[in-house]
């Protein structure tokens, strides 16, 4: 169709594409795999964003069996796109998307109804899937990097550590956690923030999509602009347990770029998705800066270095 053109997807099985009507586009999303995530759980917790007045995409129209929602075009204004073109980085956005963060993590709405008119809750993060993703190094890149001799033992050890990492964090699970709340995933829609890839939302810990932010693999940034954002962010937390939330966001980050190289190793070798293997030394390099910060990371380090000497500093 004339009307309709595919854009640029994501490291999801949905496929986008820009549909031009009489006075407006809009952006059709086609999954037929995991389409319960991508179109019906994504549609409820746009639902539960835009109630609270943070903007995601609203939905136009949807056809379920045929596997496609029609939502609001945001346009290609995300704010790595801008950043990218920017000599220097601008920090007002960051202090726009800091502002946008609290507001989400305000949000008390725990159930919607979906456009099936069936209600859905959004899950706890709990330290089962955080355990479980973690894991996704072992079962991805240390698969292919370590030999069976070292893997088994490896894999032993790297899970018995990850569990007590877990055990470390101080703060409870009671705030809306986007889970990829970085600048790939933020628009800038008519100077306001607008918010994409909203399916994996959890119930989880005040610093993950902090860590997210500030720590994100698609997008290198020096260890003081890092610190500068982690302030913009303290600044407004009156209430905050300082220690408590310093101590759970490098545990969340170590953890979470972990887990991104699973993924993206999982994305080039069972996808054919090589494109994200690049990505793989800087995330590397944020688990270094972190890792060196907490004594809660001595095992952890000690295992890595041991097995990945090359990586770890």
């Amino acid at each position: 169709m004339k009307n309709i053109k595919e854009i640029r997807g994501d490291a999801s099985f949905r496929k986008f594409f820009r549909k031009k009507n009489k006075n407006y586009t809009s952006i059709i999303i086609y999954s037929k795999k995991e389409k319960n995530k991508n179109l019906l759980i994504y549609d409820a917790v746009n639902k539960i964003l835009n109630k609270n007045k943070i903007l995601a995409p609203t939905l136009y129209n949807q056809n379920y069996l045929k596997n496609y929602l029609e939502v609001k075009d945001f346009g290609d204004n995300t704010i790595l796109n801008i950043l990218q073109k920017k000599k220097n980085i601008d920090l007002s956005f960051f202090k726009k998307i800091i502002r946008t963060l609290n507001k989400i993590q305000l949000i008390k709405d725990r159930s919607i109804k979906n456009f099936k008119k069936k209600n859905y809750t959004i899950p706890e993060y709990n330290s089962k899937i955080l355990i479980e993703e973690a894991l996704l190094f072992c079962d991805w890149y240390a698969k292919r990097n370590l030999s069976n001799k070292y893997r088994n033992r490896f894999v032993k050890n790297f899970k018995k550590i990850v569990k007590d990492l877990t055990l470390n964090l101080k703060l409870k699970n009671n705030v809306f956690v986007h889970r990829d709340f970085h600048i790939s995933n933020l628009m800038l829609v008519k100077d306001k923030i607008g918010i994409i890839d909203s399916q994996d939302a959890l119930i989880g810990n005040k610093a993950y999509d902090l860590a997210s932010l500030i720590d994100d693999v698609r997008f290198q940034t020096s260890e003081t602009f890092k610190n500068e954002i982690y302030r913009l962010y303290i600044k407004k937390q009156k209430k905050l347990d300082k220690h408590k939330f310093k101590n759970d966001f490098e545990i969340l980050s170590v953890l979470r770029n972990l887990k991104i190289i699973g993924i993206f190793t999982r994305l080039a070798v069972r996808d054919g998705k090589k494109k994200y293997l690049k990505l793989i030394p800087y995330a590397w390099t944020l688990i270094n800066i972190r890792i060196n910060k907490n004594k809660v990371f001595l095992n952890l380090y000690k295992l890595l270095k041991q097995n990945f000497r090359k990586k770890i500093k």
